[in-house]
């Protein structure tokens, strides 16, 4: 006879409503897990999907993601005729809140020119940018159905396309729209700012800018060397993919990397306390029995199997619920939660380790249990 089943059938509530508590707590633990590789995976998105080998911004910025970078838009002819470069494209990076039926919402808009690098390589719904203006293509976490519209400054903008997964680092979905466009609600000045610039002697501002110009390389071309031509123009700077991406997962999204990190090793720990207290009381409430086994001559092998076997069925249980539980409702979340083979293997050894460092303390007491007490009240 198994001792640890046997005393789980004889206590099935109590066990099944403690198995659903620890999984809860197992589940915000793993959601942790899951926003913290979100978080990277999110900062990578757009830059993978853009596809784009350089990334030329203004001298001496890290843009267009880590700060400011401003350039003008001919640049990208620059590029383009730089050797190894097949194609280059200027994009504008900028977060805005626009007024949608839904109320404002928050989104980074990017835009680039239909036919060069920088707009999404394929659409979940819809279709891609054409010719015409007032058309964007909306990620699906901005809840903007095909055919709606979109206040965006002083003008509306049709929803043609939807993405998936292609959102900003810090969370807010993507919108891609034509660079004529997003070149005038970014650099465009308002009518009374551009006669008071006209009647100061300057000029009314030409919006021919964008924050970065992207390139892609022809196969076999080396990044840093097309890299270190560019800089021979001494207003611009620029960064491989390699660099952006070391860029976006060390600078841009580090805090937030480092505060989930901290939380969930905190929530790790306190699911610890509170697995090693569950395990202490249902040892403690077993004292008369586990009295009664070293009677009749139960080894102290048998004590300690039936205390840790008890204790790794019970990890095992709230862990499996806990995983159920955060792919049931992750699509909720405002963040993405990514739960891979990986991730969910080491949490399970580490919900293991746990268990049995857990275990310890109540082993170590029902080895001092004297055998008498299952004969004395």
């Amino acid at each position: 006879m198994n001792l640890a089943l046997a005393d789980i059938r004889h206590n099935l509530a109590r066990f099944l409503m403690t198995s659903v508590g620890l999984g809860l707590l197992m589940g915000v633990a793993l959601a942790m897990v899951g926003i913290y590789q979100g978080v990277v995976s999110e900062a990578l998105a757009l830059s993978r999907s853009m596809r784009a080998d350089l990334w030329v911004v203004e001298s001496g910025t890290r843009g267009p993601f880590a700060e400011s970078s401003r350039i003008p838009g001919d640049v990208r002819e620059i590029v383009a005729r730089l050797p190894g470069v097949v194609a280059s494209g200027g994009i504008t990076l900028q977060t805005v809140e626009a007024a949608s039926t839904r109320g404002p919402l928050r989104v980074q808009i990017i835009g680039f020119e239909p036919g060069r690098p920088g707009g999404p390589q394929a659409v979940e719904a819809g279709r891609l940018l054409g010719g015409s203006r007032y058309e964007i293509i909306a990620d699906a976490r901005a809840r903007l159905p095909l055919g709606s519209t979109i206040g965006i400054g002083n003008d509306l903008y049709t929803v043609v396309g939807t993405t998936r997964g292609l959102v900003a680092s810090g969370g807010d979905p993507l919108i891609f729209m034509s660079l004529k466009d997003s070149q005038a609600i970014q650099f465009q000045l308002a009518p009374p700012a551009a006669r008071r610039a006209i009647a100061a002697g300057g000029g009314s501002g030409g919006t021919d800018t964008v924050n970065a110009v992207i390139a892609r390389l022809a196969d076999g071309a080396d990044a840093d060397k097309v890299a270190t031509l560019t800089t021979r123009w001494k207003h611009l700077s620029a960064l491989t993919d390699a660099e952006q991406s070391d860029l976006l997962t060390r600078s841009v999204v580090n805090r937030a990397r480092v505060q989930l990190g901290i939380f969930t090793v905190v929530l790790l720990f306190v699911s610890a306390v509170i697995i090693a207290l569950i395990i202490y009381t249902m040892t403690m409430d077993k004292l008369r029995e586990i009295a009664t086994l070293k009677l009749i001559g139960a080894t102290d092998g048998t004590i300690i199997g039936l205390v840790l076997q008890q204790a790794l069925i019970l990890g095992g249980t709230g862990f499996v619920s806990g995983v159920a539980l955060v792919f049931l409702v992750r699509d909720g979340f405002p963040r993405t939660v990514e739960l891979g083979p990986e991730e969910i293997a080491f949490m399970a050894l580490v919900t293991t380790g746990i268990c049995i460092l857990g275990s310890l303390l109540s082993i170590r007491a029902a080895l001092r249990i004297d055998p008498q007490q299952a004969l004395g009240g």
